[in-house]
């Protein structure tokens, strides 16, 4: 769908697709309501309501798909894309038994997690992303969707190893969104998810011949404050990301004064006229629904 309204769209701020979904060409930039272009790395604000603890959540994996798609960091205004190895497309293979991404998946804007910083608690570097998060709620999203969420904690993964936290949060519009405030009410209202979230990230390289990932703090979760923290400290990762740039990161934005990637409205504009015109979804591989069993 070339179009989209969302009913969470923060500021009026909404999806600008082109492309063909599927295919190396598909982008997708944002907009706000008077038609200024958005970087969704840089120029969507993290908070929503910073005092209510309500922040914006943008969704690039719908739960149950298996596309993997990002933010990208190295072409200008940081669109949506799918990710490429080796050229070919990717997509998350399924492992019993999952089907695709087992929840709403996104990353945080105006977050940056610091490939030059070793956590103390992990002793790992930063992965160079924005910060992922898992959304756990009932509706499925939809891609470049942006979501008000609340955060209830964090999960510390070491991938290839570098720290890769996945904040997890809940759509503040979701039925259960009022009884859960911190992560162990997700374990009181909906037994087994982190349990579940926490094996598929374990696993979902398996199929791909890659080794299981690994968890700081004995594979615990951890709290909403603690989780709040991390939030706190990659936005200043970001902000610094924003003065002082870094090597091969695209910062390009129109809203950051001061920065080092500020562009124009009209360069903006330029940048995503450019990009091909949105079309209908390629298919599919015919092995998306595969399903992979893991020897234990």
């Amino acid at each position: 769908d070339c179009f989209a309204l969302f009913r969470n769209a923060t500021m009026s701020i909404t999806p600008v697709f082109t492309g063909s979904e599927y295919t190396s060409d598909y982008k997708v930039y944002y907009k706000d309501a008077s038609g200024k272009i958005l970087s969704p790395f840089h120029d969507i604000p993290l908070y929503h309501n910073e005092a209510q603890g309500v922040l914006n959540m943008v969704c690039e994996i719908p739960r149950y798909s298996n596309a993997k798609m990002e933010i990208s960091k190295d072409l200008k205004l940081n669109p949506i894309v799918q990710d490429t190895k080796k050229g070919k497309l990717r997509y998350v293979k399924n492992h019993y038994p999952n089907k695709g991404y087992i929840f709403n998946y996104g990353a945080f804007p105006q977050t940056w997690e610091d490939p030059e910083h070793v956590d103390a608690n992990t002793g790992a570097k930063g992965d160079n992303d924005p910060l992922d998060v898992c959304e756990i709620g009932d509706n499925i999203a939809s891609r470049g969707e942006i979501k008000q969420v609340k955060v209830l904690g964090v999960l510390a993964m070491l991938d290839d190893g570098e720290t890769d936290w996945k904040i997890i949060a809940i759509d503040v519009n979701d039925p259960a969104a009022a009884k859960l405030n911190d992560i162990d009410d997700v374990n009181a209202e909906k037994p087994g998810l982190l349990d579940g979230i926490r094996e598929w990230f374990r696993n979902y390289k398996i199929p791909d011949g890659k080794p299981v990932n690994a968890f700081a703090f004995d594979e615990k979760y951890k709290n909403r404050e603690f989780a709040m923290g991390v939030i706190r400290e990659t936005a200043g990762f970001w902000a610094r990301l924003m003065k002082d740039g870094y090597s091969g990161m695209e910062v390009t934005n129109t809203t950051q004064e001061g920065s080092k990637g500020k562009i124009s409205d009209a360069d903006a504009k330029v940048v995503v006229d450019s990009a091909a015109k949105c079309s209908p979804a390629a298919a599919l591989p015919a092995d998306v629904d595969a399903i992979f069993y893991i020897r234990k």
